[in-house]
C-alpha cells in the first residue's frame, strides 16, 4: 500500500535519472500529471503522455538531458508530507537557489511553480523543490 504518491513519482524520477534513463512510467492520477505539466512549463522535462492501461493507465514522463548529456533534474526533494504539511503565502514564497530551481505549490488554481504562484499571488502547500 502506497501512502504517498507524489512521493513515489519524485523518487521514480530521481532514480531514473540517476541512471541516466531517457523515460519513467508510473501510475496515473490527475495530480501526477499536473505536475509532469509544471515540470514540462518549467522546461524540466521534453513531455509526458498519458496511457490507458488495466486496471490503471500508466504516466510516461520523457526526461530531459543537456547536449553533452549532463542532467537537467539534479535535486528533487519532497517539501510537504504527509505527516508534516507545509504552507506557503505567495509573500513568503522564496526563490529555491536564487531562481535556478523551482518550488512547486498546490494552490486553489492548480499546481503552480513558484515563479507563477508569486505572480498570481496566491499562496498554497509546498509539494517539493527541484534543481
Amino acid at each position: 500500500m502506497m501512502t504517498d504518491p507524489i512521493a513515489d513519482m519524485l523518487t521514480r524520477i530521481r532514480n531514473a535519472v540517476s541512471v541516466e534513463r531517457p523515460n519513467v512510467e508510473m501510475p496515473i492520477s490527475k495530480v501526477k500529471s499536473n505536475l509532469a505539466d509544471v515540470l514540462k512549463r518549467e522546461g524540466y522535462i521534453w513531455d509526458w503522455k498519458a496511457e490507458a492501461g488495466e486496471p490503471v493507465g500508466q504516466l510516461q514522463i520523457d526526461l530531459k538531458y543537456g547536449p553533452s548529456g549532463e542532467k537537467v533534474i539534479r535535486h528533487v526533494k519532497r517539501v510537504s508530507k504527509p505527516g508534516r504539511r507545509v504552507y506557503s503565502s505567495a509573500r513568503d514564497l522564496r526563490p529555491v537557489l536564487n531562481g535556478l530551481g523551482i518550488s512547486i505549490v498546490s494552490t486553489s488554481k492548480g499546481l503552480l511553480s513558484d515563479r507563477e504562484a508569486r505572480q498570481q499571488k496566491v499562496g498554497g502547500e509546498v509539494l517539493c523543490e527541484i534543481w
